[in-house]
């Protein structure tokens, strides 16, 4: 059996007080999900409730890490806070579209759109779906 390594990295800038840029890099699965979800819980608890996830460099994700942002998403709300999504790669849209989770985490084009509705304090982006495919019924 081949070990799995822990493939995801957090890259984190603070351009305001109270509010943070995490990158994510790697796979968002059932290996890296506990990764994901400990290290942006501790930037959420060191005064930094509004986080906003640039996903742009995620490579995959699986219903672990589908579950581990929806936890980031109650971790901030229960501060006070918001959990912004940008940059979503097609292939985790359209999960986020398929399970409704895009009706409730605000998604931006880009993380500058985040930073920039999150301090003027904008209502959530609509969902992004400009990038999303389309759905057939």
């Amino acid at each position: 059996m081949t070990d799995v390594p822990d493939t995801l990295h957090l890259t984190v800038q603070h351009p305001r007080p109270g509010l943070a840029i995490a990158t994510v890099a790697g796979d968002m699965d059932l290996h890296t999900a506990e990764t994901l979800r400990r290290q942006a819980s501790d930037i959420i608890e060191k005064k930094c409730p509004h986080l906003v996830l640039d996903l742009a460099q995620v490579r995959f994700c699986d219903s672990a890490g589908l579950s581990a942002l929806i936890g980031l998403w109650h971790a901030t709300q229960a501060l006070g806070g918001a959990l912004g999504l940008a940059d979503v790669p097609d292939r985790l849209m359209r999960m986020l579209v398929l399970t409704g989770v895009d009706a409730v985490l605000p998604i931006h084009a880009t993380a500058a759109e985040a930073l920039t509705a999150m301090t003027n304090g904008l209502p959530p982006a609509q969902p992004y779906t400009t990038r999303s495919p389309r759905l057939s019924r």
